[in-house]
C-alpha cells in the first residue's frame, strides 16, 4: 500500500474524511464519533429533560389546585372539573401540527424556549381566573401554546441520533415526567399550605404564580443552551457538522431544499405508518391514565390522608429504574419491538393480579410494576416512532398527528375508574388489562411490517456511553 492510500485508510478509520468525489465517508463508532455523541448529550438532554419537568408540572399541577381550595373557590361541579380537564387537550391536539411545521423551518434553540415562556407567562397569569369560564379559557389557551413542545423535542432529537442511540435517550428525557408525578404533589403541597393567603392571594394561585415563575427562568436558560439542526448549531466545527449529518445515515442535509407545507401533510397522511402509530401510541396512553387514578387507588389500598400521596411516589420511583434500564437495553440489543411487547405482558400480568388477588400488599406491589410497564412501552415506542419517517417536514407531520391523536385518550380514559368499583376497580383494571394486551398484539404486526426499518433489526456498531 503506498503513502497516499495509507493516509487515506487511517482517516476513514477515523470517520473524519472525504473520497475523491467530496463524498463524506462515516465509519460507525469511531472516537470523533464518541466525542460529537457526548457532546451532543451535554448540550441538548440536561436541558430538555429541565424543561420537560416544569412542562409536566404546569400540566398537571390543576389536580393539586383542585384539592387545595380551587373548586371551591370557582364553585366547580364534578361535571365542571372534567371540562376544565378536557378543554386542555383539545387545544393541544387543534395546535400540534402547526407548531411542528413551524419548528421544521424555525430555530429549536429559539422556538422551543418561547413556547415554555409563553405558557411559564400564561401560569403567572391565572391570579385573574375568578370562574368557571376564565379557567375554562386558561386551559384551553394552555394546551394551544403547550402543543409546540413535545412533538417539537421529538422532532429535533430525531435530528440528532441514530436510531439505535434514541430508546436509553427518549427513556431518560421521559424521567422527566416520572420525577415530576413523585415530587410534584410535595412541592404543591408546601407552596400551597406555605403561601396561603400571602398578598391576598390563595395558595392554590400562588402555585400557578410560583412554577409560571421558575418556568420562565429555565425558558431564558434554554435560549443560551439548547442546539439547533445539526448544520445551524454553532458551537460545532465543520467537520463535526458533516459527520453530524452523515452519521444519522440520511445521505442528504434535512436543511435543504423544504417541501411545502401541503406537500408535507399529504405525504404524512398518505403514510400508512402515521395511522399505525397513531392507533398504537393512543392504547398505549390509555392505558397511562391509570396515573391520574394513582392516589385514589392508594385510599382503595387503606391510606388515608398525606400517606396516600405518599405512596405513589414509589410507584414513580420503580418506574425510573426499571424504563431507564430497558431504554439502554433496547438500544444495545436493537430489539425495540420485543422490548416493548415485553413490557406490555408484564403489564398484563401485574393488573391480573391487581384485579384478582385481595392482599393489599400484593396489590401494591403489582400496581409498582404495572405502572413501570407502562412508563417502559411508551418512551422506546417513541424512540421508534420518531425515527421511522424520512424528511423533516413530513417527519414533523407524522410526529405532531401521532402525538395529538394518542393524548386525545386522556378525554375518555377517565371514565375508566368508576368510584363505584372500589376497592378492587374491576372495571378499571379490566379495561386496561385488555388495552395493553391490544397494544402488544399492535406492536408485533408493526414490528412484522416495518421490521426493514430497523426495529428489531441487528444493533447498529455505534457509540456507547
Amino acid at each position: 500500500m503506498d503513502d497516499k492510500h495509507e493516509v487515506q485508510h487511517v482517516e476513514l478509520e477515523a470517520g473524519s474524511t472525504k473520497n475523491e468525489g467530496g463524498v463524506y465517508n462515516y465509519v460507525p463508532g469511531s472516537d470523533e464519533e464518541r466525542r460529537l455523541v457526548r457532546k451532543i448529550d451535554r448540550h441538548l438532554l440536561p436541558m430538555l429533560w429541565i424543561m420537560y419537568v416544569f412542562n409536566y408540572i404546569d400540566r398537571t399541577n390543576i389536580g393539586n389546585a383542585k384539592v387545595g381550595g380551587m373548586q371551591a373557590d370557582l364553585k366547580l361541579s364534578s361535571s365542571d372539573y372534567s371540562l376544565v380537564l378536557s378543554i386542555f387537550f383539545v387545544g393541544y391536539l387543534l395546535n400540534e401540527v402547526p407548531c411542528n411545521m413551524i419548528l421544521a423551518r424555525s430555530t429549536p434553540s429559539i422556538f422551543l424556549p418561547t413556547v415554555m415562556v409563553l405558557w411559564g407567562g400564561m401560569s403567572i397569569g391565572a391570579k385573574g381566573v375568578n370562574s368557571l369560564g376564565g379557567m375554562v379559557a386558561f386551559r384551553m389557551v394552555l394546551g394551544l401554546v403547550e402543543a409546540g413542545f413535545f412533538p417539537g423535542v421529538m422532532l429535533l432529537m430525531s435530528c440528532w441520533y441514530k436510531p439505535v442511540e434514541m430508546s436509553k435517550r427518549i427513556a431518560l428525557f421521559y424521567t422527566a415526567s416520572l420525577v415530576s408525578g413523585a415530587f410534584g404533589g410535595l412541592l404543591a403541597g408546601g407552596i400551597i399550605e406555605g403561601m396561603e393567603g400571602v398578598a391576598g392571594t390563595r395558595g392554590w394561585k400562588w402555585l400557578f404564580i410560583i412554577e409560571g415563575l421558575a418556568t420562565v427562568v429555565i425558558a431564558c436558560a434554554a435560549y443560551l443552551i439548547l442546539p439547533n439542526y445539526p448544520t445551524t448549531t454553532k458551537w460545532l466545527s465543520d467537520s463535526e457538522r458533516e459527520l453530524a449529518v452523515a452519521r444519522l445515515g440520511t445521505g442528504r442535509d434535512e436543511d435543504g431544499e423544504h417541501m411545502s407545507h401541503w406537500q408535507a401533510f399529504k405525504v404524512a397522511l398518505k403514510d400508512p405508518k402515521t395511522w399505525v402509530f397513531m392507533l398504537i401510541y393512543n392504547v398505549l396512553n390509555s392505558v397511562g391514565t391509570i396515573s391520574y387514578f394513582f392516589p385514589t387507588l392508594m385510599t382503595s389500598l387503606g391510606y388515608t390522608g398525606r400517606k396516600a400521596q405518599f405512596m405513589t411516589t414509589p410507584i414513580y420511583c420503580v418506574a425510573l429504574v426499571i424504563s431507564v434500564i430497558n431504554g439502554w437495553n433496547a438500544d444495545r440489543t436493537g430489539q425495540k419491538a420485543y422490548t416493548v411487547m415485553g413490557a406490555c405482558i408484564c403489564g398484563i400480568i401485574s393488573f391480573i393480579i391487581c384485579v384478582t388477588v385481595h392482599n393489599n400488599a400484593v396489590r401494591y406491589t403489582f400496581i409498582c410494576f404495572g405502572g413501570a410497564a407502562i412508563w417502559t412501552s411508551v418512551p422506546i415506542f417513541l424512540s421508534w416512532m420518531v425515527t421511522m419517517f424520512d424528511g423533516r417536514e413530513p417527519r414533523a407531520i407524522s410526529i405532531a398527528l401521532i402525538n395529538g391523536f394518542g393524548n386525545l385518550s386522556s378525554v375518555y380514559g377517565s371514565f375508566f375508574w368508576p368510584s363505584s368499583d372500589a376497592p378492587q376497580y374491576v372495571t378499571g383494571f379490566s379495561i386496561t388489562t385488555a388495552l395493553i394486551g391490544f397494544a402488544a398484539i399492535l406492536v408485533a404486526l408493526a414490528k412484522w411490517r416495518y421490521q426493514d426499518k430497523g426495529f428489531a433489526g441487528i444493533p447498529q456498531r455505534g457509540t456507547r456511553w
